[in-house]
């Protein structure tokens, strides 16, 4: 016959597995305490042990700087001259052009009239497709407008930007 002590020792651990599950036991585990998983992958900015981004989303961030592998899937729009592109889905802050063969060319992607991200490019103009009056503004590519515009720099498939 069994003790009070003994048979709380032997069921308690089932009892607990049976309110609360594996989830009780992760929750208890060591081990990879010091990374931050929040969202890894997702390139949003917000997970990954370098501060967003990851090898599968073609580009890593630490601090304020991007480096963005052009040849991943995510940029190949970028691989052809005068194509574009809106940072904001990968969670990169900036609009891309590729200027020529060698040379890409990146701009805020917040409008700088009221805040808005989404965008439409034409003519060397980019239009802030929000509608509504007042709504609609363009900006010119050539980094004299109000869009506040980037100096990246292109090595090889590497795109380096930093944002300020």
């Amino acid at each position: 016959m069994k003790n009070r002590r003994s048979f709380l020792k032997d069921v308690c651990p089932t009892v607990a597995f049976a309110f609360f599950g594996i989830s009780f036991l992760e929750a208890c585990s060591s081990g990879d305490e010091d990374i931050d998983n929040t969202n890894p992958g997702t390139g949003d900015g917000s997970g990954g042990n370098s501060g967003g981004g990851d090898q599968g989303t073609g580009y890593t961030k630490v601090g304020n700087e991007y480096t963005i592998d052009i040849t991943h899937s995510n940029f190949s729009t970028l691989n052809t001259v005068g194509n574009w592109m809106n940072g904001k889905s990968l969670g990169i802050p900036a609009l891309f052009l590729r200027i020529s063969s060698t040379q890409l060319q990146a701009y805020t992607n917040v409008c700088p009239h009221q805040g808005h991200q989404e965008w439409t490019y034409n003519n060397n103009l980019f239009k802030c497709s929000r509608t509504g009056a007042n709504h609609g503004r363009e900006f010119s590519d050539d980094c004299n407008s109000a869009l506040t515009c980037y100096n990246p720099t292109l090595d090889g498939n590497t795109l380096t930007l930093t944002i300020s």
